[in-house]
């Protein structure tokens, strides 16, 4: 039998940012219809807000840009991790999660991962449930590939199909442009794209390269942008031609790198300090290329009550 929670406090609000992918190593399809990934994880700073509080039943609202694309039925990961949560406990998912925006919806930016990991992390609080990171960890794999490291942040190097995280060492703060692309793009789809570009080829197993790891530790902002790679940007450009157009523009403009950030369609640029981040996010917006244009910074915590 299941039972309501009678002693929890009114409301916990989460904050939980947005990643990037600073190496997406991408292995062949798996019998399971995954794949092998070598996944090098950013936090930055952009954040959704995750609130959570009792109600007759689980509900879901959304606000902020891109909401209207935002599901808000039980497919939502904000209300998959309420009810995985309360269904380990024996308890109702009687909650009104709202989620306020500011992720890039369908953007390549982990926003649905990070508002699972956050809606998780409130949930537990407001329930006075006491579970360690490990089993949070557990429920986030279970939600998706990018949901742990949307619950820890900083800087992380996943693999298995994302959901396994070995901390990885940063030695200073890198400056990003994001450019948000009119309309999403399908995560499914771009990796049926991929599968589709590499018939008949070696894949190669993912790995990190030596070098990309070197330059998050000396936080050098010009080695990480030599080492910058994404095997999902043919697929996403391959299905979406126009955001050559804009890597193109964020470079011209003095980026030191460009590439899709996951499977896209946001589009994120590497830049050596916060100015360049100014002059490049201006280019950006003025160019036509790209809905909007923003900047942030990496990296940054993961999921925080506040």
């Amino acid at each position: 039998m299941t039972r309501h929670r009678t002693d929890a406090p009114g409301a916990v609000t989460v904050r939980v940012p947005a990643k990037v992918n600073v190496r997406l190593a991408v292995g062949a399809a798996r019998p399971d219809g995954f794949h092998d990934l070598a996944n090098a994880f950013l936090a930055v700073s952009l954040h959704d807000e995750v609130t959570v509080r009792p109600a007759e039943a689980l509900t879901v609202t959304c606000e902020g840009p891109g909401a209207d694309l935002v599901p808000l039925d039980g497919t939502n990961l904000a209300a998959r991790a309420a009810t995985l949560l309360a269904a380990r406990h024996g308890i109702e998912p009687a909650v009104h999660i709202h989620i306020a925006k500011d992720i890039p919806v369908a953007g390549g930016m982990a926003g649905g991962s990070a508002d699972g990991a956050g809606a998780l992390l409130a949930c537990d609080t407001l329930w006075g449930l006491g579970s360690t990171r490990a089993e949070l960890l557990d429920i986030c794999a279970e939600l998706g590939s990018d949901v742990p490291f949307s619950l820890v942040g900083g800087a992380a190097l996943g693999t298995g199909r994302g959901e396994r995280l070995t901390p990885l060492d940063t030695g200073g703060t890198f400056h990003w442009v994001f450019a948000v692309a009119d309309g999403g793009l399908s995560t499914p789809a771009v990796y049926g794209e991929f599968d589709r570009l590499t018939a008949g080829t070696e894949v190669p197993a993912p790995e990190a390269p030596p070098a990309l790891l070197a330059a998050l530790r000396s936080g050098d902002a010009t080695a990480l942008a030599a080492a910058l790679a994404n095997d999902l940007q043919p697929a996403a450009l391959s299905l979406r031609p126009a955001l050559r157009a804009t890597l193109d523009t964020g470079l011209a403009a003095g980026a030191l790198a460009a590439i899709v950030s996951g499977s896209g369609p946001t589009t994120a640029y590497l830049v050596k300090d916060e100015e360049s981040a100014r002059a490049v996010a201006a280019a950006l917006t003025a160019s036509g290329t790209c809905r909007t244009a923003r900047t942030a910074t990496s990296p940054a915590a993961g999921a925080t009550i506040l």
